[in-house]
């Protein structure tokens, strides 16, 4: 930082303190006694009444010029930090539009995606639909093998009755030719 910079922040803080001060009762309380004090002192014949008058005209004068110039300073500084002020409003207005902007396409988004969910639920119900039409295909051919099987069964169950049936037919003839063999010869 720099001397001028440096002296320039010395001269805001003692003109933002000296205007904050002149604006308090301790200043009025001060003024009020000076005043006092400088009418007093020609009553007292210290000094004459136009030379008190004269002096008094000049500081009081003096004060005015370099309060005058506070205030100014004061007001400049007041002046710079409310255009910082409506520099900074002016960015959040727009730092909000933005965002309105944002929601705006949000919304518009959400729009977007409860149609696809409302899509992707028809979907749903179509291909459930289907599901229960396949099952329903499914069932139908199980109930065919299951007939077919029991057929099957059936028939397999009368294949093997006359399997059995054969076969005792065949174990009687292999009994009756052993007898006949046995029969013949004794008769022999």
């Amino acid at each position: 930082m720099g001397i001028k910079e440096r002296q320039k922040i010395i001269m805001e803080k003692g003109a933002s303190n000296i205007t904050r001060w002149v604006g308090s009762t301790a200043s009025v309380t001060l003024h009020t006694l000076l005043f006092a004090v400088s009418f007093a002192l020609p009553w007292l014949g210290l000094v004459s009444f136009d030379r008190m008058f004269l002096v008094l005209t000049t500081i009081v004068s003096l004060e005015a010029i370099y309060l005058s110039i506070f205030i100014q300073m004061s007001i400049n500084m007041n002046n710079q930090k409310i255009e910082i002020i409506q520099e900074d409003i002016e960015e959040l207005g727009e730092d909000i539009e933005e965002i309105g902007e944002d929601i705006e396409e949000l919304g518009e988004d959400i729009e977007g995606l409860g149609e696809d969910i409302e899509e992707i639920g028809e979907d749903i119900e179509e291909i459930q639909k289907d599901v229960d039409e396949i099952q329903g295909d499914v069932d139908e051919i199980q109930e065919d093998v299951d007939e077919i099987q029991g057929e099957n069964k059936e028939e397999q169950d009368i294949e093997k009755k006359e399997s059995e049936i054969l076969l005792d037919i065949q174990a009687t003839l292999l009994h009756l030719q052993k007898e006949i063999a046995h029969l013949k010869m004794h008769n022999k």
